[in-house]
């Protein structure tokens, strides 16, 4: 059965050239939109499965397209095409339900790859991805969970400032659906370039489970040394010791706030270290195996005046997300 799909780029030459790059075992049925209003109009019309969005384009532009497929409640599996690669916006895309991102000129291997990575060839699994975005990516839900989190993070973060007697900056969370692979793009403040350690943190009670993940980079162990008096040599053993002390008080805080507001109990398991020293990208691929996909929601701390940024993200496991729902389901009443 071929696969419904629209290409929206303003430009004839990218729309020709996306469209030889897909698979060639790949079955479609192609539709084409040559700006944002006439791909919100086959949107609704033609009900494609999967849309590949150009975000530069006048008029009407691509993150506007996917603004106007969550506010409508459409569902379709959006993956950008663009030339447009910098952090800022692949993150902001993601965070308006893009599940996948192809820098032009598209590669046909890359995008292959991308392809077979959600399943977007096998009709059940698109329906059942799709079905996904659509439900837990509704900017209702989406906002709910923010709100929980940040009643949890202001608990946390006060007790990271007491600790070290700074002011520490409070982000708005980032909540998304993400595949393993995406786990690496998805942690925007850290800088992916530069050495880092981590740790997770398993957590489970009341139908709901999941990992609590902190990464910081190698260059916040010096200062934050100082800020807790530590006087010795920073080696290893005692970079360890303290980002687990980091991980404990927010970890700790942010699932003592959550399950508070949820009406649940979280029983907490040890850290267990991901690595040391590594890059994110590094750190997430070896322990990919731990995560599949997931619900994650991520805050970025900061400390003003001192080079100290972490990052905490929840994840919570796909069987999860009913009961989440169930509990958060008298918040979204009016």
């Amino acid at each position: 059965m071929k696969t419904p799909v629209l290409i929206c780029d303003d430009s004839g030459v990218a729309r020709r050239q996306l469209a030889r790059s897909f698979p060639v075992d790949w079955d479609v049925q192609l539709m084409y939109a040559t700006n944002g209003q006439e791909c919100l109009a086959l949107l609704e019309t033609a009900n494609p499965e999967v849309l590949f969005l150009d975000l530069n384009m006048p008029g009407m532009d691509g993150y506007q397209v996917l603004q106007a497929i969550r506010e409508r409640h459409l569902q379709v599996i959006v993956i950008i095409v663009s030339g447009d690669i910098q952090p800022s916006a692949l993150a902001r895309v993601r965070e308006l339900g893009a599940v996948d991102f192809v820098a032009k000129p598209c590669d046909s291997t890359k995008l292959a790859q991308i392809i077979d990575r959600h399943g977007i060839k096998d009709s059940a699994r698109r329906r059942r991805l799709a079905l996904q975005l659509g439900e837990w990516l509704d900017p209702q839900v989406r906002d709910v969970y923010q709100e929980l989190t940040n009643v949890a993070m202001g608990q946390a973060g006060d007790l990271l400032a007491r600790l070290l007697n700074v002011f520490v900056t409070l982000p708005i969370p980032n909540v998304n659906i993400l595949e393993v692979n995406e786990l690496a793009m998805a942690l925007h403040s850290i800088d992916h370039n530069a050495a880092t350690s981590g740790i997770c943190q398993g957590f489970i009670g009341g139908g709901i489970s999941g990992e609590a993940l902190l990464l910081l980079n190698d260059s916040s162990f010096k200062e934050i040394a100082a800020l807790m008096n530590y006087g010795g040599e920073l080696n290893d053993a005692v970079e360890l010791e303290l980002l687990m002390d980091v991980g404990n008080i927010l970890i700790g805080a942010m699932l003592t706030g959550l399950a508070k507001q949820l009406d649940v109990h979280f029983s907490q398991g040890h850290p267990v270290v991901l690595g040391q020293h590594s890059q994110v990208a590094e750190l997430v691929r070896a322990n990919r195996s731990r995560w599949q996909r997931t619900l994650a929601i991520e805050i970025s701390y900061g400390i003003e005046d001192h080079d100290i940024s972490c990052d905490l993200m929840l994840l919570f496991t796909e069987d999860s997300l009913k009961t989440l729902k169930y509990k958060v389901e008298y918040l979204l009443e009016d």
